[in-house]
């Protein structure tokens, strides 16, 4: 953080492992900022308009409470692309730290953010989102502007899943750091390339080659096509580079709990095993 010089520009963006309160804590205390998905439906101070004390009132109580505040459409990428609308409310909530640590840590006033989908398609469970953080989000637009933030989360992790799976990085046995960090460079690099392959081979799978592709990717490309016994190149549109010699792989991502991801199921490493020159 220190070698950023400027930690109240950075925003974190955890999944439902990193709601610990006193990471929360931490990143108050160092002024910077996050945006978790929600796990543990904390203690909180009961609103002052409550009808009587409650010694367990708890922050999903809270939420459920607050009004819509409007909707919102995401594109959900499945095996058919599309469109759910989800219902969003936001409230800020005075949140307690667990009983055992009260003397350690202090009361936060985080906001919490809901985004349900109520009339999903009958294949696949709803998206119901809740997230937390202590960025401030006075409107509407606020609160989906952290949603969209938030679902860049399965882009994080698929580069992260191209750096270790398919360039291996985890593997490398170096002996010194400074190897290590160069390796990391690299890989980092070419992890972002085949990162952005397959993204651009989604949005734009009847582009031309060369709009994301160089010349020497083409031929190379076209060389190790023309060395088939049976070509798959026969057309010349960039989702047939990218995704053609690639039919076979069968990696695909679990979206498990979280649904769908919003960039679809398909994996970047079965991508990259079609760059192997």
């Amino acid at each position: 953080m220190a070698l950023l010089g400027a930690p109240e520009r950075c925003v974190h963006v955890a999944d439902r492992e990193s709601d610990i309160y006193e990471l929360f804590c931490l990143a108050q205390d160092l002024g910077t900022r996050f945006l978790v998905r929600v796990q543990t439906n904390r203690l909180t101070e009961p609103p002052p308009d409550a009808p009587q004390p409650d010694a367990d009132h708890r922050v999903f109580a809270q939420l459920d409470a607050a009004p819509w505040a409007g909707r919102h459409r995401v594109a959900v990428s499945g095996e058919v692309d599309e469109t759910a609308c989800l219902h969003v409310k936001f409230a800020p909530i005075q949140t307690l730290p667990p009983i055992g640590k009260r003397k350690r840590y202090s009361p936060q006033i985080l906001t919490y953010i809901h985004a349900l989908e109520r009339d999903p398609f009958a294949d696949r469970p709803p998206i119901d989102w809740k997230l937390v953080t202590n960025l401030p989000v006075v409107d509407l637009a606020g609160a989906i502007e952290k949603l969209d933030w938030y679902a860049l989360r399965w882009k994080a992790e698929m580069f992260h899943k191209v750096m270790k799976s398919g360039c291996r990085a985890e593997e490398a046995r170096l002996q010194t750091a400074e190897r290590l960090v160069k390796f990391l460079a690299l890989v980092a690099v070419v992890s972002w390339r085949v990162f952005f392959l397959t993204m651009s081979a989604r949005l734009k799978p009847k582009a031309p080659p060369d709009a994301v592709l160089t010349a020497a990717e083409i031929n190379a490309l076209d060389c190790i096509d023309a060395a088939r016994s049976r070509l798959r190149l026969q057309h010349r549109a960039f989702a047939d580079y990218r995704i053609h010699p690639v039919k076979d792989a069968g990696a695909t991502v679990s979206a498990g709990a979280d649904h769908f991801p919003p960039y679809g199921r398909r994996s970047a490493l079965s991508v990259r095993r079609s760059h192997r020159w």
